[in-house]
């Protein structure tokens, strides 16, 4: 016997520590997991600020070059409106030195108030006759003193013939020598600083751009493309700083001296996602062998319980199939599946007797089924209808006993629907359809009825015998005390998992305490099964959120509405 017991609890020790090796697995599991999204994550905002900080050194080394070069120009325009402002004979001299000095200035030009023409220095460059537009005059210049130069957007010189550069105009007003206030305009080749502009790249893709404070593009490395309505810019309008957009990053400087901000672009697929989805293929397959190393672990370590568990399994499923037949046997395993293989065999036990049991109570209450089915059928009601088939029959209207017959055949089948509780709406309505055809004939018209019902419907289950009560409560609580003609609407349709019956007539109608009252008394003599036995089997079937509500309103009427739930024969289980 001690050794017996001494087996059992190395049994349990090797159990409990296969379910810690599991439990410690699956926890690695979740670990690897958690380690690889959040590394993916802490690799993604890093990379992000990487491209961030590197995308903000390259704008600003582009800034600082431009601004190098506007205010380079700045210069020159103080050191050209320093000389006009001696006199005519000394500026001539010394701006015809300066541009020979300096390469890249095209032209020097003063105008009037009205942008008349007043002098042109130049390279020795002829100057047209007729110039049909100048744009190196400046229309809108600022007549304020201001610390930003008045700068244009790269334009081609057309005032020299058979010589157009691509230059910007600095323009300024200022005194001249003979105090008359006149505008100077300085040209300067802007291929220098375009080069620049094309040479600079951020990423394999990314490039910058010049723009003003209003969001116009200056200069774009790929003006062509702009021009031709082929790329559009979205983001001029960005305030300096970086901007992380759906696609790209912006970061944006302004130079200091002028209206002009530089705008770096790059694209957040190639200098992040790109990266971002290497490093997560590469941890995919770290995961990949963890979680093959691991299913190797679980394979080794959980044979001692799985095969056991598998048998036990097994009987569970035989047990299930032939429950009558089915005999038991001790499985040997783990302490765990000897005490499970214990508890199962007595619950076999138990279910059995259960199973016994249940079978002698269903044949009694197939028994009080069938006399239930029986006293459903009001004496009265059956009563009046053969005393109206019997006066059919001596007025020689035999048609209508037939038809009366046959729906009193259909009635009587479709309210008995071999001992099932649920049965399809097609037939319920088929039942409802027989009761208000021989009602029609005792009442001899009396009323009217219609149906409005939703096709999709009629091949759901509902409990059987639930629209007869509520049309025969309409007929003789509604519409036998009224004068004029009674109606009866009987609507069915679905609403969302709900199929949704209406009743309504247009009889007596009830106070709100009566409605209250037919929902819980019992039935009556003449209220065949009865409105809260309808209530009662819905409920009891689907559960308390479905059942049966009553509006009404005296000389208005009365609606009646039901909700069962969508139930087929497959859900229910019977054919």
């Amino acid at each position: 016997m001690k050794k017996t017991k001494n087996k059992r609890n190395i049994i349990k020790k090797i159990s409990l520590s296969e379910m810690l090796i599991g439990i410690v697995v699956v926890i690695v599991l979740v670990l690897t997991l958690m380690f690889f999204f959040t590394f993916v994550n802490i690799y993604k905002n890093t990379t992000e600020e990487s491209v961030v900080t590197s995308s903000e050194q390259a704008v600003l080394q582009v800034k600082n070059t431009v601004e190098n070069y506007t205010s380079d120009m700045e210069v020159l325009m103080k050191m050209i409106q320093k000389n006009i402002s001696q006199g005519e004979k000394d500026t001539d001299t010394y701006l015809n030195n300066l541009i020979g000095i300096r390469q890249d200035i095209v032209a020097i030009t003063t105008y009037d108030e009205n942008g008349k023409l007043l002098k042109a220095w130049s390279d020795q460059k002829r100057l047209k006759e007729n110039i049909l537009k100048n744009l190196s005059f400046n229309q809108n210049i600022s007549k304020e003193n201001s610390k930003m130069l008045n700068i244009t957007k790269p334009h081609v010189e057309s005032l020299f013939v058979d010589y157009y550069p691509w230059v910007v105009t600095i323009s300024q007003q200022m005194k001249n020598a003979k105090n008359e206030t006149i505008q100077v305009a300085l040209d300067i080749q802007f291929s220098q600083i375009a080069n620049y502009i094309d040479e600079v790249g951020i990423g394999q893709h990314g490039y910058c751009y010049i723009a003003d404070n209003k969001g116009n593009i200056i200069y774009h490395p790929q003006q062509q493309l702009i021009y031709s309505g082929l790329k559009e810019e979205q983001y001029n309008y960005l305030k300096d700083g970086s901007h992380v957009e759906k696609d790209a990053i912006y970061s944006v400087q302004s130079l200091d001296n002028c209206e002009w901000k530089i705008i770096g672009v790059c694209y957040i697929d190639e200098m992040i996602t790109n990266k971002v989805n290497h490093i997560m293929k590469t941890l995919f397959v770290i995961f990949l062998v963890v979680v093959l190393f691991t299913v190797i672990i679980i394979r080794l370590f959980s044979k001692l319980f799985s095969n056991p568990a598998k048998e036990l399994a097994n009987a569970m499923r035989e047990f299930e199939k032939d429950t009558n037949h089915f005999e038991f046997k001790m499985i040997e395993g783990t302490a765990e599946i000897t005490s499970l293989t214990e508890s199962f065999e007595h619950m076999v036990i138990q279910i059995k007797e259960l199973v016994e049991k249940v079978r002698q109570e269903e044949i009694t209450l197939r028994k009080t089924e069938l006399k239930a089915l029986q006293a459903q059928i009001n004496p009265h009601f059956l009563y009046n209808t053969l005393d109206a088939i019997a006066w059919l029959c001596e007025e020689e209207r035999y048609k209508d006993a037939v038809e009366m017959v046959n729906s009193l055949a259909k009635l009587f089948r479709i309210s008995i629907s071999r001992g099932h509780e649920l049965i399809t709406i097609e037939k319920e309505v088929q039942h409802a359809k027989s009761y208000l055809k021989i009602q029609n004939f005792r009442y001899k018209n009396q009323f009217t009825y219609s149906f409005d019902i939703d096709e999709e419907c009629l091949g759901y289950l509902c409990n059987k015998i639930t629209l007869q009560p509520i049309i025969e409560n309409s007929i003789y609580h509604g519409i036998d005390r009224m004068v004029d003609e009674g109606k009866i609407n009987i609507g069915i349709h679905q609403k969302e998992d709900k199929i949704i019956f209406t009743i309504e007539d247009n009889g007596v109608g009830m106070t709100m305490e009566q409605c209250e009252e037919i929902l819980h008394q019992d039935a009556s003599d003449r209220v065949g099964i009865g409105i809260k036995n309808v209530n009662d089997r819905i409920k009891i079937y689907f559960g308390e959120q479905y059942g049966l509500t009553i509006q009404s309103e005296l000389d208005e009427g009365t609606r009646v509405t039901i909700s069962m739930p969508k139930i087929t024969e497959k859900d229910y289980g019977e054919k």
